[in-house]
């Protein structure tokens, strides 16, 4: 069984942060977890005038405006928290991402729950948003809420229909224990999900040993199914349910397709430490899952 005691959840007042923080508290309950609300205040620049002026200088809080905005946040969470349920407001000052991510680690989290806005167009191409910054480089579980979910949770087990999609690395086998945990508190379904795609198949020998790239398919098929086979626990309780699946196709469409087949409540998912060029780019695959996904999504780091 998984241990979740404190709970982090960054706050902007908005209603995308609203559904993070319900989502939060639901955990909260179940778990009799701590929940900390936090609201980074952001200076922003302003234009100075004066001959001794630097041409921009920072908007910065006063102690009654810290005064005001904690009280703010203080309300805020009193909206939404169910009583039993251990609350700590806490405002901080700076770069949002690194003062979520600072306050993620000063408090030891177990789990960070965001929620993300969900922008379309050409914003849907261009990382950056604060959401991703952190899931990039959160070291603690990451629960992203999409803005299109119901404003009520329940009182019970939030996740009863989960998926977890495994590719057999460390961290998908880290993410896959806590679908396993997730779904035994709940009595629910766990779905395990491997996407082959075969355009990673490596084609270099197929000439030299005149085997064929379908026998290779074939082969890489069998040994897949047998990791699955091995990874997907035997002695989960016998009210939860555990399938194991495997698909052929694009990693990310298939993660879809099958969480929207199932209805899911939950896309667990491992995400494996980049390089530079990832920061750039965080992973298509968690990429395209959180962004795209109708539920929420649960990403951890090996």
């Amino acid at each position: 069984m998984i241990a979740i005691r404190r709970i982090l959840c960054p706050i902007d007042f908005s209603d995308f942060s609203r559904r993070a923080l319900d989502h939060a508290f639901a955990i909260a309950r179940w778990y009799r977890s701590t929940v900390t609300v936090l609201h980074v205040f952001a200076p922003v620049a302003v234009p100075a005038f004066g001959p001794n002026s630097a041409g921009f200088e920072p908007i910065v809080l006063t102690d009654i405006d810290r005064e005001q905005l904690l009280a703010h946040t203080k309300k805020f969470v009193a909206t939404e928290s169910a009583p039993g349920t251990a609350t700590v407001a806490v405002l901080r000052e700076g770069n949002t991402a690194a003062e979520i991510l600072a306050q993620a680690g000063d408090m030891d989290a177990d789990l960070l729950v965001i929620g993300t806005h969900g922008r379309s167009g050409f914003e849907r191409l261009v990382l950056g948003s604060v959401a991703e910054k952190v899931l990039r480089k959160a070291r603690c579980p990451v629960l992203t809420v999409p803005r299109w979910l119901p404003d009520a949770v329940p009182s019970g087990p939030l996740f009863k229909r989960i998926v977890c999609a495994v590719d057999f690395s460390d961290c998908s086998m880290v993410a896959l224990k806590y679908a396993v945990s997730l779904a035994q508190e709940a009595d629910g379904c766990l779905t395990v999900l491997h996407v082959m795609a075969p355009e990673l198949v490596d084609p270099v020998g197929v000439g030299a040993e005149h085997v064929s790239l379908a026998a290779l398919l074939v082969q890489r098929e069998e040994q897949a199914r047998r990791l699955l086979e091995k990874a997907v626990p035997q002695n989960a309780r016998p009210s939860c349910k555990i399938e194991s699946i495997l698909v052929h196709g694009t990693a990310w469409r298939e993660i879809l397709q099958v969480a929207a087949d199932r209805r899911a409540e939950l896309i667990v998912m491992g995400v494996q430490g980049r390089g530079a060029a990832d920061l750039l780019f965080f992973g298509s695959t968690a990429n395209h899952v959180v962004r795209q996904a109708a539920c929420p999504v649960l990403t951890l780091r090996g």
